[in-house]
């Protein structure tokens, strides 16, 4: 006999978005079941290695920022990127990051001075991963089942039918939800289903990957140890991730055009031309980790009750660490419009935001991605055959070099544009006015207050900053509390939207970006109307927060 259960929402995939969209949902008071293949804290796959500072701020917003901030590397691990011409050999350029210890007391370098109270943090999957769980799975709201995979599923207008399928049993398991949602990785299940396909470079590069052990590596450095430590040499150019910091470590050899597989490489002899020892270092490979470098994003991310989030709509090269940190900010968007929807204070039109909001988006960075990648491989390709010639003519040589990699790669790793500087500007959700949000790069951007943009980042007082006083729903940032705001506190109560009032008046830390006297701002942090009065007609800007005109 087949067995039955009811959820509000259904997420398929407990890697960090399937964890995360499940969090944010508890947190608003949704519950969530989360069907996973793997055994319960089964290790994932050695790969991301970066939590970007807007995943910090999530993870702050849910209470287990501090815990991933304390784990991975040890806390006076230097978090550098280093640029060398082997692992063991001549340092090129080092791209500064304050180790954990540091990360909040730190002033200088290229990586401090974030406008958050999250600054980026480097740790591995590995450890991500089971701080994560732990965490969801503690919460009342959140049930996972470990060894189930969804099978199938159909939908309607009442809701969505989904079968899971006992991976040791062969049971099956038949699960009613308002919502699907597919967070199951990129050779997604939900997305096929549903029709959805990725388009774009299926491959841009591919990168013969080794998960190592060796206690001996730490010993042969010749300057102090980082994060990252890139190789760039004639023979064989490659990049080393301490895991640990002390005897694991994540090895990618970059494969040449003329290379035609993983295979093809020996990797052996990779590995020691990437780290520059010889054939007497020993170490031992604990798993292969090949992949390929995509720009791949769905050419939608939702049918009608089933919506995709992270790998399962979108991979790309992950360069600046931004293919899980995307997913995240995707399962934090879609989560406060689901609970809006499932609260019924949201119209069925806001949940057309996620879609206008985060496929644009996905496009962008995955352009940022891919041209960055192509210019990494450029560089590789010219490195000076005498990189490693001693004297003058050599050192100069390394002198440009590193300067030359230092260049290119401070915008990836310190990368405030991607993380404070993008923007929705074609969302059913916010109220747009004359004035065009500021551009951005990769490593920069400009606080805006114009609708669409993240709001500019300041503390209320010494030790709360302003994301720390969001609401659930709405927040009304106010500063001239003169300012009428009794239509919009009756609307919001009509329509049972949350809506929180925040005065800032008086505040002397506010950025001269906030120039008009109400700002309302989304639970995820991004504007959705200013002004210096409330509109005559607040209905209008009620529909649009409620996605009634979408």
């Amino acid at each position: 006999m087949t067995e039955s259960i009811k959820t509000s929402v259904l997420i398929a995939g407990a890697g960090p978005v399937g964890l995360v969209l499940a969090m944010e949902l508890a947190a608003q008071g949704v519950s969530a079941l989360i069907i996973e293949p793997r055994e319960r804290l089964e290790p994932p796959n050695v790969k991301c290695n970066h939590v970007s500072a807007r995943s910090m701020e999530i993870f702050r917003r849910l209470g287990v920022a501090a815990i991933v901030r304390d784990a991975g590397l040890p806390e006076n691990y230097p978090h550098d990127i280093a640029y060398r011409t082997t692992t063991t050999g001549q340092e090129l350029t080092r791209i500064p990051i304050p180790c954990r210890r540091d990360r909040y007391m730190a002033t200088q370098g290229p990586d401090t001075g974030w406008p958050t109270a999250e600054p980026p943090h480097r740790i591995n999957q590995i450890y991500l991963e089971p701080i994560l769980f732990k965490h969801a799975e503690a919460q009342p709201e959140i049930q996972i089942l470990n060894r189930k995979a969804l099978s199938d599923f159909t939908q309607d207008e009442y809701g969505v039918h989904a079968l899971a399928t006992g991976i040791d049993d062969g049971s099956t398991l038949q699960i009613d939800c308002d919502y699907l949602i597919g967070c199951d990785g990129g050779k997604s299940i939900v997305r096929k289903k549903i029709g959805a396909k990725l388009n774009g470079d299926a491959i841009v590069q591919r990168v013969q990957s080794s998960y190592i052990r060796t206690p001996h590596l730490l010993k042969q450095l010749q300057h102090p140890p980082a994060w990252a430590t890139f190789s760039l040499n004639p023979r064989r150019s490659g990049n080393v991730y301490a895991i640990d910091g002390r005897e694991l470590w994540l090895i990618h050899n970059y494969l040449r055009e003329d290379e035609p597989g993983f295979e093809s490489v020996d990797r052996d002899q990779s590995i020691r031309a990437i780290l520059g020892v010889g054939a007497d270092f020993d170490y031992e490979i604990i798993s292969k980790e090949d992949w390929y470098g995509r720009r791949l994003v769905a050419d939608y991310f939702r049918d009608h009750r089933v919506f995709i989030c992270g790998d399962a709509a979108h991979l790309w090269v992950p360069y600046a660490g931004y293919g899980m940190n995307a997913g995240i900010a995707d399962a934090s968007n879609l989560a406060w419009l689901l609970s809006a929807r499932l609260q019924k204070w949201g119209a069925p039109g806001i949940l057309a935001a996620y879609e206008a909001e985060r496929l644009p988006i996905t496009e962008q960075v995955s352009h940022f991605a891919m041209n960055h990648a192509h210019a990494m491989a450029q560089q590789r390709k010219g490195v000076p055959a005498d990189i490693e010639k001693p004297g003058i003519e050599g050192e100069q040589l390394r002198v440009r070099l590193g300067q030359q990699a230092y260049e290119l790669n401070v915008q990836q790793y310190c990368c405030a544009g991607l993380n404070f500087g993008y923007f929705y500007d074609k969302s059913p959700l916010i109220v747009y006015d004359d004035e065009t949000a500021p551009a951005y790069s990769m490593g920069g951007f400009t606080a805006s207050t114009v609708p669409g943009c993240r709001a500019p980042y300041f503390d209320l007082d010494k030790d709360t900053p302003l994301y720390d006083r969001l609401g659930k729903g709405y927040t009304l940032l106010r500063f001239d509390a003169s300012c009428e705001v009794a239509p919009l506190v009756q609307a919001t109560q009509f329509h049972h939207m949350p809506l929180t009032l925040l005065d800032a008046s008086g505040n002397d830390s506010i950025p001269a970006a906030y120039r008009h006297k109400m700002l309302l701002l989304r639970p995820d942090q991004h504007i959705a109307w200013r002004g210096d009065a409330l509109p005559a007609d607040i209905s209008n800007l009620m529909n649009v927060l409620r996605g009634a005109t979408a």
